[in-house]
């Protein structure tokens, strides 16, 4: 994301600009889980919601916080196999749909 479309989005909406950021820094604060931790989580959760620029950033931010690339590859696999285990686990919503009546494409 650009400096540009960053400073255009907070023109927009500059309060709400200004209290999400204001969010997002409490909650990347040092706390009971220490920086290095909660940005190896983030970079979890930007894979699994799929957004591209808070992959980037969350990985310039683990690193920053003292992450190796072997970590941050091992919070991607968390959540890759977060990511196929939902898909795993509905499975089952398949399989348990096979014997109801209609399963066979006839009601």
């Amino acid at each position: 994301m650009s400096k540009t479309l960053a400073d255009r989005r907070h023109a927009l909406a500059p309060e709400t600009e200004d209290a999400f950021r204001s969010f997002s820094k409490a909650v990347f604060a040092e706390g009971t889980l220490d920086a290095r931790t909660k940005q190896l989580i983030a970079v979890a959760v930007a894979h699994v919601t799929q957004c591209p620029w808070c992959i980037e950033g969350h990985v310039k931010a683990a690193q920053r916080a003292g992450a190796s690339g072997e970590q941050i590859m091992e919070a991607v696999w968390v959540a890759t196999e977060m990511r196929a285990g939902a898909a795993w686990a509905h499975a089952l919503k398949s399989v348990e749909l096979l014997d109801k009546p209609g399963a066979d494409g006839n009601t």
